[in-house]
């Protein structure tokens, strides 16, 4: 047997050895930081015995993919044990590793709160010093389900029953503790190790279904390192701070109703945040050659039936009927511009055709998902949709990346990009999934734009790139999508008038650069933690009179402030400088303008910024040209995402 590694090398063995085995033959000290075993590039348990030749990397907790999410599946599992011996009546159901630790969904008997937390933190420990040893063993279906509901697990049995005939069932088992479960695990709890930390407490639906009971799930996470730990826990803080939600309301930008949940409420700094962002973004397309058009925002069931939404997309669908038949609210923008290219002839001039609408739309999300602004149920779509010819395709995705390229790194994101794939729910023959993903996949390379390939993640319609930027604490957000169409044209029977004088069928581009806006506003919340930079702030300068004897100078400053552009405010609050000052930093207003006696004899304001603190005084016409400067050229400083 040939065992080929990551450095090219290759080991033969006369018979079949585990992974662990290979390891220890390798190095005991890889044998004891081994996690998994990468396998034919698919992630295997320690225990996994090798019986033909294949190329095999061990994995360690420094590789997030398969190693460190080994070590947090088993981190989950220690957990589940430490609550078991806590609290013997809970009844466990799933706990996953995740992007950022892990989870476990469980069922207590009385309701716990964060206060239980540490007792569950020490319980784990003891079990980690323990050094149970953890393992694997595989049962039939009859016998996996009686032992299941003999250790009075419904939720386990419930699993079990659910899994097709004939796929292997199989346990861990570490001291008294046993858990349905896929793997794979480290080969004993000592190897969780010390940095670990529960961190809140939630509920969730079983299966994700609000038809189901709520169980209580506990959020946790677990590196091979303490300072690892640490830096996580930091950021973690940091995030909090930074809550969108806790901001929004905070700053006064958007509320939420329990009488409308998943439906955002903007409120007027949330609104002028939104419309100078859309001015900035209406401003690059005009300049791209797009035009804006306005779709509605409810339609006839013919539609989204002919579209493919109906079939494909009903669940996600808020649907009504009228005298006129069944409509649906739109969950995308897209039949309607199809509707507007088909409103008059086309021809191979008017191609690529760039149809821009930032359009409302609806989608009927569950409830335990919605979150703040990031998951709603109804948003505003940055969406274009481009009509163009096959010679087009490399040319046009082109145009549409220097767009995303640029306004991405306006705010200081970087981002990585994402090509998925046809997925099984899908419409349209081989040959066009193969030319729309082969179009895709020379125009990034045309591009010289590094990928990675997410297969069977495209749309039911069409192949796509997704953008996934990174944010100041380095967190990742899907936004900006291409998708690549060449369905809808077909199914709408779409035409131009070819050089040739013969009709052909155009392509279809789907795309957008912020995807939600909304969502966009709250990452944006975070990304700056509520202090925008001069150009895109509600409000741009506030002045501060020192008393109410100074309210008139103060008003000749504001009304020069507005008829400059700017967005300004007087505090007009019977309240000393101080306090006046301390709020307006709270607030986060990019500059603040003091003016007293001094100023007002002199003709000048004494300015504070919210970046580089007191600037001393200035004439007016100065601190107009200097703010007028920084909001033209957009500037971003570090301040404002440190």
């Amino acid at each position: 047997m040939k065992i080929t590694l990551k450095d090219g090398s290759v080991k033969e063995y006369q018979e079949n050895r585990s992974i662990i085995d290979i390891a220890a033959d390798l190095s005991a000290g890889l044998a004891r930081v081994a996690c998994a075993g990468l396998v034919n590039g698919e992630v295997a348990d320690l225990r996994t015995v090798l019986c033909d030749d294949c190329e095999l990397q061990i994995l360690t907790a420094s590789d997030a993919e398969g190693g460190l999410s080994t070590l947090r599946h088993t981190a989950s599992h220690v957990m589940a044990q430490a609550v078991k011996r806590l609290f013997p009546d809970a009844k466990l159901a799933i706990g996953p590793s995740i992007a950022d630790g892990f989870y476990y969904d469980i069922d207590f008997a009385s309701p716990i709160t964060a206060d239980d937390l540490p007792k569950i933190e020490e319980e784990m420990r003891k079990i980690i010093k323990e050094d149970l040893p953890i393992e694997r063993f595989e049962l039939p279906r009859d016998e996996a389900v009686a032992l299941m509901e003999k250790m009075e697990e419904p939720y386990k049995v419930e699993l079990i029953r659910d899994l097709e005939e004939g796929e292997a069932i199989s346990f861990y088992k570490q001291g008294e503790f046993t858990d349905l479960c896929a793997g794979p695990h480290l080969m004993s709890t000592k190897g969780v190790g010390k940095a670990f930390k529960l961190t809140s407490i939630a509920g969730a639906y079983w299966r994700g279904s609000e038809k189901n009971k709520m169980l209580t799930r506990i959020y946790a996470t677990a590196f091979p390192k303490k300072e690892d730990l640490d830096n996580y826990l930091k950021m973690m803080e940091e995030a909090r701070k930074r809550d969108h939600r806790k901001l929004g309301r905070e700053l006064g930008l958007f509320m939420l109703s329990e009488y409308g949940p998943g439906f955002p409420f903007l409120l007027p700094n949330g609104v002028t945040l939104k419309n100078t962002l859309m001015d900035y973004w209406r401003q690059v397309h005009r300049k791209a050659g797009y035009v804006e058009i306005s779709t509605p925002i409810m339609l006839n069931r013919v539609l989204w039936e002919t579209s493919g939404h109906w079939d494909h997309y009903k669940e996600e669908m808020f649907t009504l009927s009228t005298e006129d038949g069944e409509f649906a609210i739109k969950p995308m923008n897209c039949p309607g511009s199809i509707l507007v290219y088909q409103n008059e002839p086309r021809s191979y001039r008017d191609l690529p055709l760039r149809l821009l609408e930032p359009g409302l739309v609806h989608r009927n999300e569950k409830s335990g998902q919605l979150h703040g602004l990031m998951r709603v149920r109804a948003f505003t779509q940055d969406d274009a949709h481009i009509y163009i010819t096959s010679e087009q395709i490399k040319d046009e995705i082109r145009r549409i990346i220097e767009i995303i390229d640029g306004m991405y790194k306006l705010f200081g994101f970087k981002y990585n990009i994402e090509l998925s794939t046809r997925p099984e729910d899908s419409m349209g023959s081989d040959e066009d999934w193969e030319l729309a993903e082969s179009g895709l996949k020379e125009a990034l390379e045309a591009l010289n734009l590094s990928y990675i390939i997410n297969e069977g993640d495209g749309a039911f319609y069409g192949p796509k790139i997704d953008f996934h930027l990174e944010d100041c604490l380095g967190r990742t957000w899907q936004c900006a999508t291409i998708q690549l169409d060449f369905q809808l044209p077909q199914r709408f029977e779409l035409e131009y008038m070819g050089e040739d004088g013969k009709r052909h069928r155009p392509i279809m581009i789907h795309r957008v650069v912020f995807g939600s806006v909304e969502r966009f506003l709250g990452i944006l919340i975070e990304h700056f933690a509520g202090a925008f930079p001069a150009w895109l702030a509600p409000v741009q300068v506030k002045v501060l009179p020192i008393s109410d004897k100074f309210e008139q100078y103060a008003d000749a400053v504001q009304e020069k402030l507005e008829a400059a552009g700017l967005r300004a405010v007087t505090d007009k609050r019977s309240e000393k400088i101080g306090y006046k000052i301390r709020a307006a930093q709270l607030e986060k207003v990019p500059y603040m303008l003091v003016v007293g006696q001094k100023e007002e004899e002199a003709g000048l304001v004494s300015v504070r910024s919210r970046a580089d603190g007191d600037m001393g005084q200035k004439t007016l016409e100065a601190f107009l040209e200097e703010i007028g400067q920084e909001i033209r050229d957009k500037v971003i400083k570090e301040s404002s995402i440190s």
